[in-house]
């Protein structure tokens, strides 16, 4: 498996693969309105990364969003730290160890660029998430959790270096 960043050609099938993740897992309803976000790769990456997990065969196996200081995605993040959004694994491939690559290769570029850590936010219903990002440090910051709109509430974890 290879992390790179998205290439333009994969935007829809990357597009696709978000979808299906947050809608299909049941996290976010059909017609809910964060559908067109996670459907438009293109301006996600025009205002942030998306870097890809890629098979041997070169088949997209997941994508990560990756918002770095000055990208206009960056939700909860401090002005020492990194975020990530949007981390998506395709159906046939998870419990494999693809989320945990895409979220070590956000953690190798904020050590690499000198950031302090990492902030994210998540669905209190996304517990297979939050077992992974435990098992690489994150901790909860409750004081930073937030909700978007009515009746979505987020919860914040935090990995500092």
């Amino acid at each position: 498996m290879q992390v790179r960043t998205a290439r333009p050609s994969e935007y829809a099938a990357i597009g696709d693969i978000t979808v299906a993740a947050y809608v299909d897992g049941g996290y976010v309803p059909h017609g809910h309105g964060y559908v067109d976000e996670l459907t438009d790769t293109l301006t996600r990456a025009s205002g942030a990364e998306v870097w890809v997990a890629v098979g041997d065969r070169g088949e997209l196996l997941g994508s990560i969003t990756w918002c770095p200081i000055g990208s206009t995605w960056r939700e909860i993040a401090r002005d020492d730290e990194g975020e990530f959004r949007m981390l998506a694994v395709a159906d046939g491939a998870r419990r494999q160890g693809v989320g945990r690559a895409l979220i070590q290769a956000c953690l190798d570029e904020a050590r690499a660029t000198g950031l302090a850590g990492v902030a994210i936010s998540t669905m209190a219903e996304m517990t297979d998430a939050h077992r992974v990002y435990g098992r690489l440090g994150f901790v909860r910051a409750p004081e930073d959790d937030w909700s978007p709109v009515p009746g979505v509430d987020l919860l914040a974890f935090r990995l500092r270096f």
